[in-house]
């Protein structure tokens, strides 16, 4: 597979130009070692390794600034890094430039126990801030899976597990405070819950992949810790019945916190890698949150849709130990696929679409890889119509990997004919951009374009991702 590199290299003296400069402000926190810089363009997927030609450990929004004026004077790339967990080439360097690490810019900056908010820098990743919360009783609720930086997730509209009741980036991020172009500071909004004030400039730059600036603070919303916490799974005769008993669920209101399904190949891989002993049929894995008496009704409300549904019995936990293993093994739902096959590579791809169609998608999809002869788990955030695939495939054999796009391709179709979307969570990025002009249409595009070129007119901010070229 390859992807298109539609973006051009700055001048090679303008280049060292600006390195120059940043050595001379940064010191050894300007980092061109050629180990570094491929680490700062790895990629968890398929898709080739572009480094940056330097990286600058940021440790404030000053350093962020101060990056972005030298390279915007010499027309520079640009490239916010959280902690390299995108799954679309997001940390690509197509032209080169200079990749931002905000790891060190980890500091939680205020907690508002009793507006449930806080202010953090962008570095801050989601199990720190939930360990730094604990002992308020709060929590931050989204949940990718890997431990992302909540920058990086907001920079990529990231979701997780517990989307079906706390939302996504989208619906849980206050304010920012951004880096433009010239180096000054936007402010989006305030610790408001709500407001009319002006152009919503927080969720344009939610989900915009560090194409319109880089984030260098923000103010987010936080929940309370549940009183009680239910973990169970559940097994199905088959997919569309799981499928069913989701749809069901949500329609009739029941307020689940988590909805996991597994076909019957991804819980194979996650009984083998994660040591567990799953019926190897297709799975649910569930959490409910609330009273003690909210959580027994919830459970026995569904317990009653599964049965309807072809659902077996459920396996119950309240314990934390037992609730994360069973967490654990999903979020590792990725390396467990990659073991099945070693040395093969895994490319990992979602869409999204209305409920209603989830069983229809998913059964499809399935029958899908059976006629082309490929190996793809389904794992899915089936709540809100979202599912994964984790195809396996060797990268160097030209017609299995004709036969892997083929698939994919067909996938996306298949969702945005079923009125769905190219990709639920992991975004546009690189690997994504061609299949945005059929699912929004040329004016959209066009809009977009307009964006970026406004607030990015030298085009220095993340390149060659989201939009595609003319």
């Amino acid at each position: 597979m390859t992807i298109s590199n539609d973006v051009k290299r700055p001048e090679p003296q303008a280049l060292a130009s600006a390195v120059e400069a940043l050595a001379a402000r940064f010191g050894n926190r300007l980092i061109t070692s050629q180990a570094v810089r491929e680490q700062h363009a790895h990629t968890t997927t398929w898709l080739p390794t572009q480094p940056p030609d330097a990286v600058v450990m940021a440790q404030e929004t000053a350093d962020i600034q101060d990056v972005v004026r030298i390279c915007a004077k010499h027309r520079v790339p640009v490239i916010a890094f959280g902690t390299g967990t995108s799954l679309e080439g997001q940390v690509n360097a197509p032209a080169g430039g200079v990749c931002i690490d905000l790891r060190d810019m980890n500091r939680i900056l205020e907690v508002h126990a009793e507006d449930l908010d806080c202010v953090i820098q962008p570095g801050v990743t989601r199990k720190a801030l939930n360990e730094h919360l604990r002992d308020q009783g709060l929590f931050f609720p989204i949940d990718p899976g890997a431990d992302a930086s909540l920058g990086g997730m907001t920079a990529t509209r990231a979701s997780g597990t517990n989307a079906v009741r706390y939302g996504t980036m989208r619906e849980n991020v206050l304010a920012l405070k951004v880096v433009r172009g010239d180096g000054e500071i936007i402010t989006t909004g305030t610790r408001a819950k709500k407001s009319a004030a002006g152009y919503d400039l927080t969720h344009l730059f939610v989900g915009a992949e560090g194409t319109l600036g880089i984030i260098s603070e923000l103010t987010i919303k936080l929940r309370g810790i549940p009183e009680t916490i239910a973990a169970a799974a559940c097994s199905f005769e088959t997919v569309r019945g799981a499928c069913q008993a989701t749809i069901l669920a949500i329609q009739t209101g029941i307020p689940l916190a988590r909805i996991e399904l597994l076909n019957a190949e991804q819980v194979r891989a996650c009984n083998a890698y994660s040591k567990l002993t799953l019926p190897e049929t297709p799975l649910l894995l569930l959490e409910f949150h609330g009273s003690e008496v909210e959580v027994a009704e919830q459970s026995r409300n569904f317990s009653e849709i599964a049965k309807e549904c072809g659902g077996g019995d459920f396996t119950w936990t309240t314990k934390p130990e037992d609730r994360t293993k069973l967490w654990q093994a999903r979020h590792d739902a990725y390396w467990s696929v990659k073991a099945l096959r070693p040395g093969a590579g895994v490319v990992a791809t979602d869409v999204c679409v209305p409920i209603s169609r989830l069983a229809d998608c998913v059964t499809e999809t399935e029958e899908d890889l059976k006629r082309l002869n490929l190996l793809s788990p389904i794992v899915g955030h089936v709540g809100d119509g979202n599912f994964h695939c984790s195809l396996v495939c060797d990268v160097d054999n030209t017609e299995e990997m004709a036969r892997g796009e083929e698939f994919m391709h067909r996938l996306v179709e298949r969702a945005q004919s079923m009125g769905g979307t190219c990709t639920g969570e992991h975004g546009i990025g690189q690997g994504k951009q061609k299949y945005l002009k059929a699912e929004l249409g040329p004016e959209a595009i066009d809009a977009m374009r307009a964006l970026k070129q406004a607030l990015d007119p030298q085009n220095i901010f993340n390149p060659g991702k989201i939009v595609p070229a003319n």
